[in-house]
């Protein structure tokens, strides 16, 4: 097993543990105490940053910035008390199913 497969986890762990710090503790104290607005804007701006960086950035500009999304996308998900595990079920849950097959499903 590599070893970093956990650091989603373990990143959402300490994000949850920022929740109660003061702001001027941490980057991520400090966003969980802006509020969800600013959040929300953060994960849109690291979303942007990964579609430019996926069109015309280099592999390490990629990969930056999509650890940047996944950071604040944990960050979004501690804010509005959604369990990061929730998302690695809905993951799995769709493994192994075909994408039009599932988006179908959600019609129902």
């Amino acid at each position: 097993m590599n070893s970093n497969q956990h650091i989603l986890d373990e990143l959402y762990q300490v994000i949850l543990s920022r929740k109660g710090a003061s702001p001027d503790s941490s980057y991520t104290a400090s966003l969980l105490h802006k509020g969800l607005d600013k959040i929300l804007k953060k994960v849109g701006e690291e979303a942007t940053e990964v579609v430019i960086a996926g069109k015309g950035g280099t592999e390490h500009e990629l990969i930056y910035e999509s650890a940047d999304l996944c950071y604040h996308l944990l960050i979004l998900l501690a804010a509005r008390g959604v369990p990061a595990d929730a998302v690695w079920s809905e993951l799995a849950r769709r493994f192994g199913t075909s994408g039009i097959a599932e988006k179908a499903s959600r019609k129902e």
